[in-house]
């Protein structure tokens, strides 16, 4: 079990380093600069090349990553080199919106998707098993991008239900913030509840064909209170692990939905960031995203190797 936790911990490492160096090769590709940015277009090229100087930005491309790394293994993510800001503050202020939209989004997922899910799976090949499968299909093929400014113009901007854009904290009233919060976190969930409802609606087709589940329906027990009590946990197994996985993509799946939100969180910074290249604010919020979902991918990697014996034994081979 040690080799297997091991292993999972390595590649985690891999991931983030390759993730992080990632995002500032891209970076570099982008044209322009930010001292030209700060400096504005009438800037000389002495004064862009001084101010690159003091910034640390004209150092060759590993030189500035390296160095940024060493900083960052101790607990140093680096300042803003725009708002001078330190990267760490700058994301404890905005987690707090990118989490709540998270969470929000996952237990709309869950609490959509297995209602729908055993729905179909106790009448199947029905119509509501159809009409299910079909609106998974549309929600895996509609992406959070599509679907936020959709739902902002029929919501939003015609019905009023909910507001354009904009944020209000919990402490300053926990209504208004769920009423803020609601509408993205749905544009968030849809892909989520698709993927949820399609696979705990296989895992509970293969549960219902057990010897155990025929057992119970031969005591005279009623197809739905055996799906209830007896299908359903054993079929969650896949769900939960997805469930996991999906709550760490999330963290970094809504920065579009901020943008178009106008929501103060982890998007925001990063697509602001990217628009005025503040390489080390940049890096340091991806950096942050990468971790919390390796992180917790990892922890539910290796979860399932305590719950699941095989995987120990396929890991190690």
């Amino acid at each position: 079990m040690l080799l297997f936790a091991a292993k999972r911990i390595v590649r985690a490492l891999l991931v983030i380093l390759f993730a992080t160096f990632l995002v500032v090769a891209l970076l570099s590709l982008a044209p322009g600069s930010l001292a030209v940015t700060l400096l504005g277009d009438a800037a000389t090229p002495e004064s862009i090349a001084d101010l690159e100087a003091q910034l640390g930005i004209d150092k060759p491309l590993w030189s500035q990553y390296f160095g940024w790394l060493g900083d960052a293994v101790q607990g140093d993510f680096g300042t803003s080199l725009r708002t001078r800001q330190d990267v760490l503050d700058a994301v404890w202020e905005r987690i707090p919106v990118t989490l709540e939209l998270a969470f929000l989004a996952l237990a709309i997922a869950l609490l959509v998707s297995v209602p729908m899910a055993l729905a179909a799976a106790n009448r199947p090949g029905s119509l509501i098993d159809r009409v299910s499968t079909f609106l998974a299909s549309v929600g895996l093929a509609l992406p959070a991008f599509v679907v936020a400014p959709v739902l902002v113009y029929f919501l939003a901007v015609k019905a009023g239900v909910f507001p354009v854009s904009g944020w209000e904290r919990v402490s300053e009233g926990a209504g208004e913030n769920l009423r803020h919060a609601l509408l993205p976190a749905i544009a968030v969930a849809i892909p989520e509840i698709a993927a949820f409802q399609r696979l705990l609606r296989t895992d509970l087709d293969s549960t219902l064909h057990e010897d155990f589940i025929h057992a119970a329906r031969a005591r005279g027990m009623s197809r739905k209170y055996v799906l209830w009590r007896h299908a359903l946990r054993p079929s969650s197994f896949s769900l939960v692990t997805l469930a996991g996985i999906s709550f760490g993509r999330l963290i970094g799946g809504t920065v579009i939905v901020e943008a178009v939100f106008s929501l103060p969180g982890l998007g925001s910074l990063i697509a602001g960031s990217i628009s005025a290249r503040d390489v080390i604010t940049v890096q340091g919020a991806v950096a942050f995203i990468v971790i919390t979902y390796v992180v917790i991918n990892t922890l539910v990697d290796i979860g399932y190797g305590f719950l699941d014996p095989r995987v120990r034994r396929e890991s190690v081979r």
